[in-house]
């Protein structure tokens, strides 16, 4: 009898940022996960909000196509007190989304506090310990520049951790026809 070989798949995490976007990597072969790459996108440079976007959507575009993902998990924007500063994240989240949509791969979406207990065991964990943890599951030795990078690489250990992502504890969305119809509220 011949053994079934083991599954494999690339999801890309990314952390949504008008900054500094954060992006990691994995490669899931069965239960096993290893880290591919992880990095950031800088836009602190970029005075124009719009410029910002476009270099996210094209950043995002270009790890898609040099990687073929089968999946984008992403960070989903938390509460804030300041109004101006959510309307940004939530902007840099949809274009991120519309790179994946365009390339008609699916997204999945987490909350930080979700990504956090997926990886360390504790929901309230720091960038810090967070970082350290994904360090020993992936077996690297660097600590990035930004800890940007390590967060949006536990976006993507976050979705591989999950059993079951029809579960509600995730969205997913196959295409643009599929995200507008599950969020038509959005629309008006």
């Amino acid at each position: 009898m011949q053994k079934e070989a083991a599954k494999e798949r690339i999801i890309l995490g990314i952390d949504p940022g008008t900054v500094v976007m954060g992006y990691g990597l994995v490669k899931e072969t069965g239960k096993k996960i290893s880290l591919i790459s992880l990095g950031v996108i800088k836009m602190g440079h970029l005075d124009d909000h719009a410029l910002k976007l476009q270099r996210i959507f094209k950043k995002t575009s270009a790890l898609i196509q040099e990687y073929k993902p089968d999946c984008v998990a992403l960070e989903a924007p938390f509460y804030g007190k300041n109004i101006q500063v959510m309307l940004k994240l939530g902007r840099a989240q949809g274009v991120a989304m519309a790179a994946a949509l365009n390339h008609d791969i699916p997204i999945f979406e987490y909350s930080p506090r979700k990504i956090k207990q997926s990886v360390t065991g504790n929901g309230n964990a720091t960038k810090e310990q967070v970082a350290a943890m994904l360090k020993t599951l992936l077996s690297f030795k660097e600590t990035p520049e930004f800890l940007d990078a390590t967060d949006g690489l536990a976006v993507a250990v976050c979705h591989s951790f999950q059993q079951n992502t029809t579960s509600g504890l995730s969205k997913s969305y196959s295409g643009w026809e599929a995200f507008a119809k599950e969020n038509q509220n959005r629309v008006k």
